[in-house]
């Protein structure tokens, strides 16, 4: 059973927003290599929601490292984060 963390960051401009996605993105790879799926999701311009998909518990923790270098950005207002286990991964 997989297990997913979602994280909603909020920050104080579209512009911080912007840049903590696209640096993400170019960058999910060597950032998160024990993620099985990675989603990143903008919403209303300066919230990011990001979810990350993981074999287990161990190897999530093994992305805690850069995931809390993301998240120590000063122009996040406000992050909240929620783990369960993945009971639906369904793709066409």
């Amino acid at each position: 059973m997989s297990i997913a963390r979602i994280t909603t960051a909020v920050f104080n401009s579209q512009q911080a927003a912007d840049l903590v996605a696209k640096g993400v993105a170019e960058n999910a790879g060597s950032l998160f290599p024990s993620a099985e799926q990675l989603i990143g999701i903008q919403s209303d311009g300066h919230t990011l929601i990001s979810v990350g998909i993981y074999a287990s518990q161990q190897d999530m923790d093994k992305a805690d490292v850069a995931k809390d270098k993301v998240m120590s950005n000063p122009d996040i207002v406000s992050i909240e984060t929620v783990i369960g286990n993945v009971e639906i991964n369904h793709t066409n």
